[in-house]
């Protein structure tokens, strides 16, 4: 992300708790991870170089016992372990006190297990059932914050107005929950910007950040011609290999030490490129999450740690939605906060004039400002023809339509029917094509051109009474010139 998530994190540790566990035959406090496949507990010390592979739990009552009782009937040999739920913010200190009372016990620390100690969910059941009422009546209360970094009445929506984004638009677009959650909306948003003296129109993604008074700022991520690797990143001067992994992978692929400018804090954390805006994008190596397991393969604890370090790592034996078997290299990307399939993105960031002769194209992995997924870039990037829907117009209606990507020359080709005349069991509105003729490409419809208002999607004629009247407005009348004697 940007600066402001190089300082507050998209998912606040309050939000969550830790499953710490006491196994009772080594008498050690270590921290949960999962279950395999066999129902054996998975487990790491609970120290600060292992958080990001914390089993992380939703810390609202009902919710939490829903889960507990379904990870108990998992475990193999459950009656061995003890558990405890601490937050998160303190699972590392909260552990080392529990340790001192296994190995020497005390009265004080007696009274810390028993705060923290998950029961067997029947027994649970019982003794927290007045606790849970407490919680679910907090979470009735404030029903986004298990989910959600922030509320739509923070949002300072005269701001976002004058930007064109109303709470309408967005929702239509389909990104108010992305944002709501913290995150950068994953589509390009067109947005006016009204100076009075000029107004200024382009395409951005978008997120939330904290403002003040409690408050939420839009934050405006711009594209750019180029990611920016020659000056420095928050102290961090890139390498010429930086550089062409960036390029070529989007992933910087190591930890580098950033600095906080406002405290000096050194911070671990990886860099990535925001692959629809080219936005240098650092997260926190703290912040990371990977999983144990991936596309049906069980990570062991030197792949997670290669992902974790930010490195690439080709991992085989995935399994394919269609069943198949298959191998890739992966790697954790920072903007996305996932693990990612690599592919080389070096030719979307050179010219075309580059390209040597029988050299074939590259497919760009963004529509429109839609990302495809994994089995649409794969058709796509092989020059077949493939159905795409969600695109945003230039006056913010959705609309949908085939695309085909000439591997030749490097061209994408868009239509509204598919051209190869396949039967889709999804066809594609006829109408879409006057919607965006009128909205973004400046053209006139004869049925709605007195109509003021954006067309909506399969709109042809005017939708109600006042269109209706807007388009019978006569037009004004020409008085003739006289003749001159």
């Amino acid at each position: 992300m940007s600066e402001q998530t190089i300082e507050n994190p998209q998912l606040p540790e309050q939000l969550s708790d830790i499953l710490l566990v006491l196994d009772k035959d080594k008498k050690k406090i270590q921290a949960v991870t999962g279950i395999d496949k066999n129902g054996e507990l998975q487990t790491v010390d609970a120290d600060k170089k292992n958080q990001s592979q914390f089993m992380r739990v939703d810390k609202s009552g009902d919710v939490f016992s829903n889960f507990f009782s379904n990870f108990w009937r998992q475990l193999k040999n459950p009656s061995h372990f003890n558990f405890f739920k601490v937050p998160a913010s303190e699972a590392v200190d909260t552990a080392k006190e529990m340790q001192k009372q296994v190995d020497a016990p005390t009265k004080e620390g007696e009274a810390v297990l028993a705060k923290h100690e998950v029961k067997e969910p029947k027994e649970q059941q019982k003794e927290q059932q007045q606790e849970n009422k407490k919680d679910m009546a907090t979470a009735q209360a404030t029903p986004e914050t298990s989910e959600y970094r922030f509320k739509v009445e923070q949002i300072d929506w005269e701001t976002m107005n004058n930007l064109g984004l109303s709470k309408e638009r967005l929702e239509k677009a389909g990104v108010m929950d992305t944002l709501l959650k913290g995150y950068k909306t994953n589509i390009l948003m067109p947005i006016s910007l009204n100076l009075g003296t000029a107004v200024t129109r382009m395409d951005a993604r978008l997120s939330l950040q904290p403002g003040e008074n409690g408050s939420a700022v839009v934050a405006i991520h711009g594209i750019r011609k180029e990611p920016n690797l020659d000056a420095p990143f928050f102290g961090h001067e890139f390498t010429k290999e930086d550089k062409e992994n960036l390029l070529k992978t989007g992933n910087m692929g190591r930890v580098v030490d950033l600095t906080n400018p406002k405290t000096g804090e050194k911070i671990p954390s990886i860099i990535s490129i925001d692959r629809l805006t080219n936005e240098v994008v650092a997260l926190r190596q703290e912040w990371m999450r990977i999983p144990n397991e991936f596309k049906g393969v069980i990570l062991n604890a030197e792949q997670k740690q290669t992902l974790l370090d930010g490195k690439p790592l080709h991992l085989e034996g995935m399994i394919s939605k269609k069943g198949e078997p298959f191998n890739a290299p992966i790697q954790y990307n920072a903007d996305k906060r996932f693990i990612e399939f690599l592919f080389d993105r070096s030719n979307t960031n050179k010219q075309t004039q580059s390209q040597q002769p029988g050299q074939q194209h590259e497919a760009p992995r963004t529509y429109r400002g839609k990302e495809l997924t994994d089995q649409q870039y794969e058709k796509y990037n092989a020059g077949l023809t493939i159905y795409i829907d969600g695109l945003i117009d230039r006056k913010g209606e959705k609309y949908q339509g085939y695309i085909t990507f000439d591997k030749q020359t490097g061209k994408e080709q868009f239509s509204f029917t598919n051209p190869n005349k396949l039967k889709d069991k999804i066809q594609p509105a006829e109408a879409n094509k006057t919607q965006v003729a009128v909205n973004s490409d400046g053209k006139t419809n004869e049925a709605t051109k007195n109509v003021k208002e954006p067309l909506k999607p399969q709109q042809q004629t005017p939708k109600d009474n006042k269109q209706q009247q807007q388009q019978r407005a006569p037009k004004a009348t020409v008085k003739p010139k006289g003749i001159k004697r």
